[in-house]
């Protein structure tokens, strides 16, 4: 790892092509807004070809633009004087689980789903509805599953990134996983009822 991290650093030209886009949607689920996701991105690899003299290699260039990523989103939330509601929300506890009582059983078993994967994912307006249900996450479970899933991220790598354990991240992706499905499940498989 070490070794393709120094190499690709070598090269800041290749930055925007290698990280941009994922870079991008990190920042767009922090912030909501695709103007200053876009600012966010420039300004991490502006500081990042500043000091690529300062990146020791210890992790991957992806995971250090990311952390820089992360600083940069969290000065934009300094000047705008209000921390944002998702970025520290608290995970829930396990009391509070929407998913499952006390006893380990489901609340509201959820529905099957008889639609092609693959078919969905080709789908510009599942995609947009998917955004939006990553928008409604917490900010940290967004970002897991974010760099988890989309970026296809090794657990390792997310751990670092998001600076937490591997047990906790289970949790995140889990809690990810749920809420997206129960918001697709009501707004675009029109599966829930009552809500």
């Amino acid at each position: 790892m070490a070794t393709e991290a120094v190499h690709a650093s070598n090269d800041p030209a290749e930055w925007v092509d290698r990280y941009g886009d994922m870079l991008f949607r990190v920042a767009l689920v922090h912030v909501g807004d695709r103007e200053i996701a876009e600012e966010l991105v420039q300004e991490t690899f502006l500081a990042a070809l500043r000091n690529r003299q300062q990146f020791a290699g210890r992790s991957s260039e992806r995971t250090w633009l990311v952390a820089i990523l992360k600083h940069k989103i969290a000065d934009h939330f300094r000047q705008q004087r209000s921390a944002p509601k998702q970025f520290v929300q608290a995970e829930p506890s396990e009391a509070e689980d929407p998913w499952f009582t006390a006893e380990g059983k489901w609340r509201r078993a959820p529905a099957a789903w008889h639609y092609d994967p693959v078919e969905l994912a080709h789908a510009h307006e599942f995609q947009e509805q998917l955004r939006q249900c990553l928008e409604k996450l917490p900010a940290r479970q967004a970002t897991a599953f974010v760099l988890r899933e989309v970026e296809e991220l090794s657990s390792c790598e997310v751990c670092e990134i998001l600076g937490t354990t591997p047990g906790s991240l289970g949790q995140l992706l889990y809690r990810a996983r749920m809420g997206l499905r129960q918001c697709l499940e009501h707004h675009w498989f029109g599966t829930t009822k009552g809500e």
